[in-house]
């Protein structure tokens, strides 16, 4: 595989993931306030970080078969599986101490190794630490033989951990409800993650005329596939319509469709002004860079919805 030769300066990834941080946790406040609840959700940011995290990791992986001139960038993809471990961890004592009924602080240890064995959440919860633990260990190790490391293996152990909490929620109990909840979780971090992964990696006009008209084709089918398992996994949860405006789930849910007719606007914008032109090389970097970050940014709050959402009876 053929390599930019071009290492980003942390500075310029911060650029990017700042305002995106702070996107996704306006998501989060906005859900809580539409929720009309006393109690911050918490365990939705710790959430919110483990799927940003989880999606960036999957777009990091997947790069290179955008444009086979980028390699994986190992060092950043190692901190960010880390970061989703720790994530994971954080939303498996939150989740703990709900069932348990008591604050954070109070679960005590043998309590929360109880929920971790003999509870389906908590042994949903060991496999995903196993997933994201390994992709942090074995990105580590590829970072000092990137000849002889495989993108694939994190994309299969990421797709899995990605999929695993989706399919033990509410709608598990309904026909291919598992099958669908999954299948919106990895279609949202791809179109996410990817998009994420571009703003952080190419820097170069050639490299955007090459990368992103591709990213373009497969991102067309990812929004039908998040909008329409979306859609029917939400409806599935409500009794009836009303209950889109009586209800915090309702209303988070109106919210985030709210968002995504947005970004699907954007994105037909992006095609006729941005997309064609960047793929003859009349765009600037800084623009493509630009272009990309406000998208991610729109799709970070709506990831702050779907936490709260995924949080939220």
């Amino acid at each position: 595989m053929m390599t930019t030769g071009r290492r980003v300066p942390a500075a310029s990834w911060w650029r990017v993931l700042g305002p995106v941080v702070v996107a996704a946790l306006i998501g989060v406040v906005l859900a809580w306030i539409l929720r009309d609840t006393s109690g911050f959700p918490w365990v939705a940011v710790a959430r919110v970080v483990a799927d940003g995290a989880g999606a960036t990791v999957i777009g990091l992986a997947a790069l290179p078969r955008l444009n086979d001139r980028l390699d994986v960038a190992w060092r950043p993809l190692a901190a960010l599986a880390g970061l989703w471990f720790v994530a994971e961890f954080t939303v498996l004592v939150c989740e703990a101490a709900e069932i348990v009924g008591v604050p954070v602080r109070r679960l005590s240890a043998t309590d929360f190794t109880t929920f971790l064995g003999h509870l389906s959440g908590g042994q949903i919860g060991i496999a995903i630490l196993f997933c994201t633990g390994a992709i942090a260990c074995y990105s580590a190790m590829a970072f000092r033989r990137p000849d002889s490391a495989s993108p694939d293996l994190v994309l299969v152990f990421a797709a899995v951990a990605l999929s695993l909490r989706p399919i033990t929620g509410h709608m598990s109990q309904q026909m291919f409800g598992s099958v669908l909840a999954a299948l919106h979780a990895l279609a949202a971090a791809c179109w996410l993650g990817l998009l994420l992964a571009m703003a952080l990696v190419v820097r170069s006009r050639g490299d955007w005329a090459a990368t992103l008209p591709r990213y373009s084709a497969f991102a067309a089918p990812l929004v039908g596939v998040v909008a329409l398992t979306g859609l029917i996994n939400g409806l599935g949860h409500l009794d009836g319509l009303p209950a889109l405006l009586t209800t915090g789930y309702g209303r988070i849910l109106l919210a985030k469709s709210a968002v995504l007719c947005a970004l699907i606007a954007l994105g037909w914008w992006w095609r006729r002004s941005w997309v064609h032109r960047a793929a003859d090389h009349r765009v600037t970097a800084e623009s493509s860079l630009r272009n990309a970050t406000i998208e991610v940014v729109v799709m970070a709050v709506a990831l702050g919805l779907a936490a709260t959402l995924a949080v939220t009876a």
